[in-house]
């Protein structure tokens, strides 16, 4: 299996990787936002709000679904 740290290596470098269409969303000029308004809704931000909220709490998330030892 991947170890931790490889892990965090990968999320941080996809979180980061997936910003750079949301720069060029905002930065681009107003003619060019139909060409980037799909791909920046539906495919970069969301992946970037889900790696954003595992690196703050995907240890609780892995808590609460790990299984627990029955008595």
């Amino acid at each position: 299996m991947i170890s931790a740290s490889t892990q965090r290596v990968i999320v941080r470098w996809l979180h980061v990787i997936l910003a750079i269409p949301i720069i060029g969303y905002i930065y681009s000029p107003f003619e060019q936002l139909p060409d980037y308004a799909p791909v920046v809704r539906f495919v970069a931000f969301p992946v970037i709000l889900m790696s954003g909220f595992w690196m703050w709490k995907g240890h609780w998330v892995r808590k609460f679904f790990a299984k627990k030892p029955e008595a």
